[in-house]
């Protein structure tokens, strides 16, 4: 083939992507000023080699105790807006496909039997000189398919577990969406007004086993570890087992009881990339995070699977926007450093982040009260 019809064909190949890209920019453009927003979210790398800057508000606890006179932050329940929450079709679609080139959520969700064996040798994520060893009770527990192979859902919930939930009234709201995914085995029986009880998926580190369930160290806590388990009737469990030292024998503690006891639960245990791969994404789109939440985690693996996705319980901050205090988890008495910078994550960051992708439509943040249902 001659060099100069190879360049031609070439030119016309580059010349028909840059017409795409700027098709989805002015369509993107088109539907945010159809929703009268005016604050810019990098979403592709080639945004970020325009003049946009990622705009944000300024953390609004700090509004409210210092100023007093500012609005709150949107509610997306019962509290009034000056602008009506519309969903932002186009921008959600373009986030999606972006992640896409990141990683691909239903199949990173999990490692997949047949893909590891029984004493192969794991290096953890956040420490690559410790290693652990595929037990036989874990791979047992390895899918053969991805639990959300083919899953698709109109409108999804993702359920954080901050104090700003109680006393909101969002539990049947909450369990109105076609798919919930919660954080950390979080109880929900006793706090189900508020934050319902539906669970479609939810995750468990290691750690909630030491910090829940006092490491299964006697017949009651196993018990009520079981009972937690027993609840989710077939949910997801999805357990990141290889993220760092230290939790292995928990993950081990917690693999025997479910098979031990038959308990109905899908487990996964995430692809060994997955965390890397989500923070390269937000790290190129000019999100500085150290190391993404759960929350954060489960919003951007749920855009693959879910249309419509609504927030409840983020909230990173140690008081609400009228200055009372706010658990950092609605069931216990743990506490946070929010701004800490020993902390591996930067919630504020990430929460300012969800918050410009609310105002644009991408998903809908709710941190106030919703309304009762009759």
């Amino acid at each position: 083939m001659p060099f100069e019809f190879r360049s031609l064909m070439f030119g016309i190949v580059i010349l028909l992507a840059v017409f795409f890209i700027l098709a989805d920019i002015s369509e993107v453009e088109e539907e945010n000023r159809n929703h009268g927003g005016t604050r810019t979210f990098y979403l592709p790398s080639y945004l970020s080699k325009s003049n946009r800057t990622v705009v944000v508000e300024p953390d609004p606890t700090q509004r409210a105790i210092v100023g007093g006179s500012n609005p709150p932050p949107p509610s997306c329940s019962t509290e009034a807006t000056s602008v009506e929450w519309t969903f932002n079709r186009t921008l959600s679609n373009l986030i999606r496909k972006n992640i896409l080139k990141f990683l691909d959520a239903e199949r990173d969700i999990s490692i997949l039997k047949g893909t590891l064996k029984p004493g192969d040798v794991i290096h953890y994520i956040f420490d690559r000189q410790s290693t652990t060893n595929i037990s036989d009770n874990l791979y047992r527990l390895l899918p053969q398919v991805s639990p959300m192979k083919n899953q698709h859902h109109k409108r999804c919930a993702i359920v954080g577990n901050s104090g700003i939930l109680l006393n909101s009234s969002c539990g049947r709201e909450i369990d109105s969406h076609d798919f919930v995914i919660r954080c950390n085995l979080a109880p929900v029986e006793e706090f189900a007004a508020d934050v319902g009880r539906r669970t479609s998926l939810v995750t468990m580190n290691p750690s909630v086993v030491q910090r829940a369930f006092q490491d299964l160290s006697s017949e009651l806590w196993r018990e009520r570890f079981l009972q937690r388990l027993r609840g989710l009737s077939g949910s997801v469990l999805w357990i990141p087992a290889f993220m760092a030292k230290g939790g292995e024998e928990r993950v081990e503690w917690a693999v025997r009881l479910i098979l031990q006891h038959t308990i109905n639960v899908r487990t996964a245990f995430p692809s060994l990339r997955l965390l890397h791969a989500v923070r390269g994404y937000w790290l190129t789109n000019k999100v500085l995070i150290k190391r993404p939440t759960t929350g954060l985690l489960m919003y951007t693996l749920a855009t693959r699977f879910c249309e419509e996705i609504h927030l409840y319980g983020f909230w990173p901050f140690a008081r609400d926007s009228q200055g009372n205090l706010v658990k950092y988890h609605y069931y216990d008495t743990l506490t946070y450093e929010y701004t800490s910078r020993a902390s591996p994550h930067t919630m504020p960051l990430e929460f300012r982040t969800l918050r410009s992708l609310h105002s644009q439509g991408a998903l809908r943040l709710h941190v106030g009260a919703c309304t009762p249902r009759e």
